[in-house]
């Protein structure tokens, strides 16, 4: 039997930018403590609107778009972006850092041992909480 290959559909495709645009809208009106109705008064558009786009009813046009991010105070690229680009971010900024960076080029010479206990102190550093011996 031979193996089948998944692919999305253009619809498909075009419904998970939509939810991506969705959330990232959500997440940048919120930090930057606007409500959507500031948010749709600084486009001159109806609240209504901003609400679609934040539930995925709607998917904003490039010109939306740019309006939205002017809006917004940020550059384009952070509305549509996705979680590959947010995690090849978040992984710049810890290679940022020298130490991590240090420990991140020594991780591939360890054995699984070795790389579970280093994650559970790095995991536990990173919650606060300490190992008792």
């Amino acid at each position: 039997m031979a193996p089948q290959l998944v692919t999305s559909s253009p619809v498909q495709a075009s419904a998970e930018a939509g939810l991506q645009v969705a959330v990232q809208v959500r997440e940048v009106r919120r930090a930057r403590h606007l409500s959507q109705r500031q948010l749709a008064g600084r486009m001159q558009v109806p609240r209504t609107y901003i609400s679609k786009i934040e539930n995925s009813k709607a998917i904003p046009t490039l010109g939306s778009l740019e309006r939205l991010a002017a809006a917004l105070e940020v550059n384009i690229c952070q509305l549509i972006r996705d979680s590959r680009s947010r995690r090849d971010e978040e992984v710049a900024a810890i290679l940022a850092d020298p130490f991590l960076a240090e420990i991140a080029a020594v991780l591939p010479q360890l054995d699984s041992l070795q790389r579970t206990l280093i994650y559970g102190a790095v995991r536990d550093a990173a919650t606060g909480r300490r190992r008792s011996a």
